[in-house]
């Protein structure tokens, strides 16, 4: 028997319909926005050392991060159902997991400006280039629109979290746009982008700290 959370997909129904759609685009758009949420593991700079009755910030992250790694071998032992699990996600390690990993690793180990510049490039970017391949209208936008996007949410973070000059944040966001994209592209099977397109970009980005100290701080 097999143990199936949140059955039925009203409101997945409820909000394709609001969306002007079906099942189909409420499910996508729900997916979508659980992408987006993965910027909130940014909150994690705003955290005191040490949080909740001794556990430390790192323990925190670790901890849910655990949550994440067993909710997946429930799904493969234990035959747990849940929703938003695409059709080639049954027969491999789900892209959620992929996506926690990459997150939790670029906050840990790597400086903020890093993980500023990855996480929200591969939150809110990757769901953008998904529905820019699902539309004939705006698919002739990419690379240079999710390109551009990606840049502008960079550097802004720079500029007025890390207070970077904006010509080295541009420059630093525009090489890890670059690179984010070029790791998105290509498919490859039981490797999900959504760790390519965080990790990647964030070991070139430290390459360039470490290589070039004068031209970014």
């Amino acid at each position: 028997m097999r143990l199936r959370i949140l059955t039925g997909g009203r409101w997945r129904r409820w909000l394709g319909a609001r969306l002007g759609g079906d099942f189909e685009l409420g499910d996508r758009a729900w997916r979508r926005t659980l992408h987006f949420f993965g910027a909130a593991v940014l909150l994690y700079y705003a955290l005191p050392t040490d949080v909740l009755g001794g556990f430390t910030r790192e323990e925190l992250l670790l901890t849910a991060l655990a949550l994440v790694l067993v909710l997946e071998l429930l799904r493969w032992a234990a035959g747990v159902e849940l929703p938003t699990i695409r059709a080639y996600e049954r027969a491999r390690i789900a892209s959620y997991v992929f996506y926690a990993v990459a997150l939790v690793a670029a906050v840990l180990l790597f400086p903020l400006p890093i993980a500023l510049v990855v996480v929200l490039g591969t939150a809110f970017v990757d769901p953008l280039i998904g529905e820019l391949r699902l539309s004939s209208r705006w698919r002739s936008t990419y690379p240079w629109f999710p390109g551009a996007v990606y840049v502008l949410l960079g550097s802004a973070a720079l500029i007025f979290v890390t207070h970077w000059p904006a010509f080295a944040a541009v420059l630093f966001v525009g090489i890890a746009a670059v690179v984010a994209l070029a790791v998105e592209r290509p498919k490859i099977p039981d490797l999900d982008d959504d760790l390519a397109m965080t990790l990647v970009p964030a070991l070139v980005l430290a390459g360039l700290m470490l290589l070039a100290p004068g031209v970014f701080p």
